[in-house]
């Protein structure tokens, strides 16, 4: 049934195409790309003024699916979109309110060459992939602070709402000359919503399948030199077995949820800025033990509590020198509890778990003094220096001792990067960066990007080669019986060659590329040629990994205001990746890596009050376990949502996921939900 529709929506949506393109090609001519001489000072801190959105009332969507005017996270500079040349996406908050998407982890599920997975449903832990690479291999920063775990090396996307984000910048490929450790992979990177306007408030109801109730609000406005934007949201889900029921689990695995935001901005003379953020990401959540054919595990429970604070300050010191300070903190407390019983789906016999009551206290701190020279038109140099600090500690609450006592890791790092611009025409990036850590030594990365846009025409043509790095996390090098204080850090490297055509006064964007990665010394589990477990089993670096494969994607503004359609949009990307084991298990494919996935969102407007999109995407046959023997079918999910404005302050909303009803796992044995709705209602107040 799912393909039936999937082959009528892409044959609507060719015709749909074809008559307008064939007017509007032999006239099309991309306009010019206007250089950017000066920007506002928050640019450099991640925020582009194109995204800077104030709140969206229901009459005030926009109407057409744009690319955002500039980029930062590829240069640590704003640049036009045009000028990028890295592999990038951005999710903007008009993308998430659209849609009604409730978490990041949702979004980011339709991204292109990501890869995102859950051990359940919401709450559960949830981790993401670019490009075959492994999860601690995405670093993620929300305002700048670094989420990934200190023990873990990887960020659980599981407790992380939509609530008051401006944007998501999506970088593909080794970012670690000027992102540094964890980079190796790609970035995320989340920006929280600045105030704008006057000041203006909401507030939403919704309430849906699985007793799922989530409320919230939001205040935001600029007032004087002062902007601000403050949100708090609340989410209870009586939710459903995280083994997969469908196999035989039977208890419900709850999921609480809290969420607060704040941003604050400070207009300073001389085009100064302020900016400090804070945000609470609060979660509770039951788990089951998807070990084997799985067990219903009574009493288990995960409860994380995470704090991000940032602040920023930009100050231009001349027209051609201006600098950026940043300074972030992220604590996480996680205690999580094994449960006192559980009962094995396929024997229904009930057993005692291997019990176990942790906590785990982490810390990540980040300090970067970012300057930027620009020299002449052409060229723009950025030279920094960063510190990174994080510590973690595990406590045994069941014996009140410490199995791993407060440990750290610290670097101290510096990078240097040139920009060139010839003519809006020809651009390249080159850098270096060297990062020195108290515990394996120092890694040098370097960095180079080139690209040409034809004007004309609107064809870019784009390629980067690069090289990455990742540290041994605090758990590889420490924890008893498994950890190796002898580690040394993963390596990569990473290459893409790319177009990007802009057609129709930049109405449609086709754009396609080739990458390769290849990841050495990866710390893998084997046994041990050490003394460092008595089990004959620790970390090491004895992995070799190789991916590659192709992307394309297109976003085309189909018609605008003709009868019965105000607006038509649609947004298609694919990404083939073949991922390879070169070392420990030869020929093998990477465990949970699909060679194909794509997705197709589409959203039709066809009165100015009401807007339907319907979403959807397909994950490829895949392998759960590194010697690939658990082969996991492939799946496709569709969504469908639709907004109402009942007045201009009210609007009213549902959203259905799983339209099909898909039996699937995106992870083996680990439940995912069946078709499930959703409504609310959202009620702005604007002081104009």
């Amino acid at each position: 049934m799912s393909l039936f529709v999937l082959r009528w929506v892409l044959c609507a949506c060719v015709l749909s195409v074809c008559q307008p393109l064939q007017a509007a090609l032999a006239q099309d001519a991309a306009p010019a790309v206007q250089s950017q001489e000066s920007a506002p000072a928050d640019q450099a801190q991640g925020v582009a003024p194109a995204a800077q959105t104030k709140d969206v009332t229901p009459a005030e969507q926009a109407d057409i699916i744009q690319t955002p005017e500039v980029f930062v996270s590829a240069t640590k500079t704003p640049i036009p979109v045009t000028q990028v040349t890295s592999a990038t996406e951005v999710i903007t908050e008009q993308d998430l309110k659209r849609r009604q998407i409730k978490t990041v982890a949702d979004a980011l599920r339709l991204s292109q060459g990501l890869t995102v997975f859950s051990n359940g449903g919401p709450g559960t832990s949830t981790s993401v992939r670019i490009r075959g690479s492994n999860s601690d291999q995405v670093l993620v920063l929300i305002d700048g602070a670094i989420m990934n775990s200190a023990t873990l090396g990887e960020f659980n996307l599981a407790n992380l709402t939509t609530d008051n984000i401006e944007r998501i910048e999506i970088l593909r490929g080794a970012q670690s000359m000027l992102w540094g450790a964890d980079a190796m992979g790609g970035v995320i990177n989340i920006t929280t919503k600045r105030g704008t306007g006057a000041p203006s408030a909401n507030a939403f109801f919704e309430y849906g399948s699985f007793s799922s109730i989530r409320e919230g609000g939001q205040v935001s406005g600029k007032t004087g030199i002062v902007d601000y934007s403050v949100a708090l949201s609340r989410w209870d889900y009586t939710g459903f077995s995280a083994v997969n029921y469908r196999r035989g689990a039977t208890e419900r695995d709850g999921f609480h949820n809290w969420q607060a935001s704040t941003r604050l901005g400070i207009a300073l003379p001389h085009e100064g800025r302020l900016d400090f953020n804070f945000r609470l990401l609060q979660g509770k959540a039951s788990f089951d033990n998807g070990f084997g054919p799985g067990f219903d595990t009574l009493g288990g429970f995960s409860n994380s509590q995470q704090f991000v604070y940032s602040a920023a300050y930009t100050q231009p010191i001349t027209n051609w020198w201006n600098q950026v300070f940043t300074a972030a903190r992220q604590t996480e407390d996680l205690e999580s509890s094994s449960g006192q019983s559980q009962r094995n789906v396929q024997t229904g016999v009930v057993s005692t778990p291997f019990l176990f009551r942790s906590q785990i206290n982490t810390v990540s701190n980040r300090l970067e003094w970012q300057n930027n020279f620009q020299i002449g038109k052409p060229l723009l140099l950025t030279a920094g220096y960063q510190f990174r600090e994080q510590q973690g500690e595990n406590r045994d609450l069941l014996t009140n001792s410490l199995d791993i006592p407060t440990k750290t890791l610290s670097s101290h790092a510096g990078f240097a990067q040139a920009q060139l611009n010839l003519w809006d025409r020809v651009f390249a990036t080159a850098g270096v960066r060297h990062d020195e850590y108290n515990v394996f030594g120092g890694a040098t990365t370097y960095r180079t990007t080139a690209g040409y846009l034809h004007q004309e025409t609107g064809t870019k043509l784009r390629g980067s080669y690069a090289t990455g790095f990742r540290a041994p996390t605090i758990n590889q090098l420490y924890f008893p019986f498994y950890g190796n204080a002898n580690l040394k850090p993963e390596r990569s490297q990473s290459m893409d060659v790319g177009v990007d055509q802009y057609l129709l006064d930049k109405r449609l964007t086709i754009s396609g590329g080739y990458f390769w990665n290849r990841f050495r010394d990866m710390i893998v589990t084997q046994a041990s040629s050490t003394v460092c477990s008595p089990f004959g089993f620790c970390a090491e670096n004895a992995g070799l990994v190789g991916t590659k494969g192709w992307e394309a994607s297109v976003k085309y503004a189909v018609i605008r205001d003709v009868p019965l359609i105000k607006s038509l949009d649609v947004q298609a990307q694919y990404t083939n990746t073949i991922s390879r084991n070169l070392q420990q298990y030869p020929g093998n494919r990477s465990p949970r890596m699909p060679v194909d996935q794509w997705s197709l969102i589409v959203s039709y407007q066809p009165i100015d009050p009401l807007r339907i999109n319907l979403e959807g995407r397909y994950v490829g046959s895949r392998f759960n376990d590194v010697n690939s023997t658990e082969k996991m079918r492939a799946f496709d999910v569709w969504n469908l949502s639709a907004t109402y404005d009942v007045m201009k302050q009210v609007q009213a909303y549902v959203r259905a996921d799983n339209i099909f009803n898909e039996k699937y796992e995106e992870v083996l044995y680990y439940g995912t939900p069946i078709r499930s709705i959703f409504a609310g209602v959202r009620v702005n107040y604007d002081a104009k």
